[in-house]
């Protein structure tokens, strides 16, 4: 029996909250609604910019702190590790403490560490703090949207769930757009003086308007902080592997394979727990159902799908020289585009529309990935702006609708099972932005000396252009080295510059070629799907219709 651990106010039917852990929605003043609005945007946002930040200026933190490109990874690793696990316990947590209690620890801690690393700056406390991140964020994400609800009358839930879990993905181009400013101004301290100063923006608002109360019932059991702790570093090692297993090589690097094996034995001892238990904390019957899995793999393709452009066209840009100040105009694109996605799939939002939405953001990423297929060196930003903003709407319009199908297949099964899905979700989508950068990395790499093998084998200096092109190379230095020989070596050496600058971008139209087949594939495979299910509910449908009554006489 439901153990309530507060006495349940005497609510209307329509200001009851949806489910324990949620907030009640009572009539709010047309201010009011504005000032939910306002705090559920800035909240939303709060929640992922920070960790975008580092993302966008990575090289930028690894020059000014001193850190290797493999210290650089941990950055990203502390944040997935800290985001996915907290979504464990968090929702239990909501729904026994309360939401308030959840969401100002997590931005009080989060306002704390950003301004104790303006004072520390090291590599260790740079690294706490992105694991604070990873906590803030995923108590942002559910805060921000929670605040959205409370801006407009019930009927309007759907809509709103779709924008709010859509905000996080306004962080990485807003982080693109405002870093320049912020560094032009100092060094890397500004871009934490941001965060923090954004974090306690956050947290004063939270506290100053509150959420309505909810339910607070009793969920906790001992088994839960077993689960957890099992679980919790199985998921750390797995991302760790991933975040560090291009930048070590997978294969050089033995104790990544060591890490992988505990990972996978804690998971297993984890989940025989859960399976023999009576109220377990993850559903692993629903888990290993079919439409759950068909859910995990499409959840995870569609966030693989993006790192075409998180990884593939930013990295491409570095590569030819671009910098955060060459790349604004792309990225005020791609907010654009991402805007659009998320209005135009809340817009549209029905029960009848979560599928097409879906084809239809699986249709556009895979446009985008095959108009970047044919890439050359001469390519700037500008050139970019008609695929990514494909890009950025089939991103942008995705989330709502994938977050909310499977959030109704949890309902239906019932309340107990949203923590699962709420695992799922956090669990395929961090590991498919890792698991994305890591695979066409890796395959970026292994092309990139494909192409550059032959390359090389076509530079023969009896060849009259490559003569005629070496000979350029040398008057560059004709007037800095006199000696014949040194200006020879110097023209090959920048003539294998180039020659190793576009196998790069040859591999990189195979990253994209690569992204375009498997969006192709997996559209195939989506259509293939709804059009089999459409055909099974038509038939259950006819089989559940009353008889055609006999014509009287």
């Amino acid at each position: 029996m439901t153990r309530y651990l507060k006495p349940v106010p005497d609510w209307e039917e329509h200001e009851k909250p949806t489910m324990p852990g949620s907030a009640s929605m009572p009539w709010h003043a047309p201010r009011t609604r504005i000032a939910y609005a306002g705090v559920g945007l800035l909240v939303g946002i709060t929640g992922g910019l920070g960790n975008a930040l580092v993302s966008a200026n990575l090289p930028y933190f690894q020059g000014q702190l001193g850190l290797t490109p493999t210290q650089g990874s941990w950055l990203v690793a502390a944040y997935a590790m800290v985001n996915v696990t907290t979504n464990l316990l968090a929702f239990k947590f909501r729904q026994q403490y309360g939401i308030r209690l959840f969401c100002e620890l997590g931005l009080g801690a989060y306002a704390l560490l950003a301004l104790l690393h303006l004072f520390v700056g090291n590599f260790e406390t740079l690294v706490v703090m992105r694991a604070a991140s990873g906590f803030a964020a995923a108590a942002c994400t559910t805060l921000g949207t929670l605040y959205l609800l409370q801006s407009l009358p019930r009927r309007y839930v759907g809509k709103m769930l779709v924008v709010g879990v859509g905000l996080s993905q306004l962080a990485v181009p807003l982080a693109w757009l405002i870093s320049p400013s912020l560094l032009d101004l100092g060094e890397w301290h500004n871009l934490y003086l941001f965060e923090a100063g954004l974090a306690l923006c956050a947290f004063a608002a939270v506290v100053l308007l509150k959420l309505p109360p909810g339910v607070q019932i009793q969920v906790f059991e001992p088994l839960d902080f077993l689960t957890f702790a099992l679980l919790a570093p199985a998921v750390a090692m797995l991302v760790i592997v991933m975040a560090q297993g291009y930048s070590r090589w997978w294969l050089d690097t033995p104790w990544l394979g060591y890490l992988l094996v505990c990972s996978v034995v804690l998971t297993t001892s984890a989940f025989l727990i859960e399976h023999f238990r009576r109220n377990p904390l993850l559903q692993m019957r629903w888990l290993a159902s079919g439409a759950t899995l068909h859910f995990i793999l499409g959840a995870f393709l569609l966030r693989f799908l993006t790192t075409e452009q998180s990884y593939g066209v930013v990295t491409l840009m570095r590569t030819l020289g671009m910098g955060p100040d060459q790349m604004q105009p792309l990225f005020g694109v791609i907010l654009l585009g991402t805007v659009i996605g998320i209005l135009a799939s809340a817009i549209s939002y029905g029960p009848k529309t979560l599928i097409p939405q879906l084809l239809i953001a699986i249709a556009l990423l895979g446009s985008a990935a095959l108009l970047d297929q044919s890439r050359t060196s001469l390519d700037r930003p500008h050139d970019l702006f008609v695929s990514q903003l494909l890009e950025s709407i089939g991103a942008g319009m995705f989330m709502g609708p994938l977050i909310m199908r499977g959030f109704q297949q949890a309902l239906k099964q019932g309340a107990d099972h949203v923590v699962t899905f709420l695992v799922v979700l956090s669990i395929t989508q961090t590991m498919a932005g890792l698991a994305g950068s890591a695979v066409l990395g890796s395959y970026q790499l292994h092309q990139e000396q494909v192409h550059s093998t032959d390359l090389v084998s076509q530079l023969n200096p009896a060849d009259a252009v490559v003569a005629q092109r070496l000979k350029q190379q040398q008057q560059v230095y004709a007037r800095l080295i006199t000696d014949p020989v040194l200006r020879n070596a110097q023209g090959m050496a920048q003539l294998a510059q180039t020659t190793r600058r576009e196998a790069n971008v040859l591999a990189f139209n195979d990253v994209f070629t690569l992204s375009g087949r498997l969006a192709l594939a997996f559209l195939a495979w989506s259509l293939a799907m709804a059009i089999r299910r459409a055909v099974l509910d038509r038939k259950a449908a006819a089989s559940c219709a009353p008889a055609n009554p006999p014509p009287s006489r």
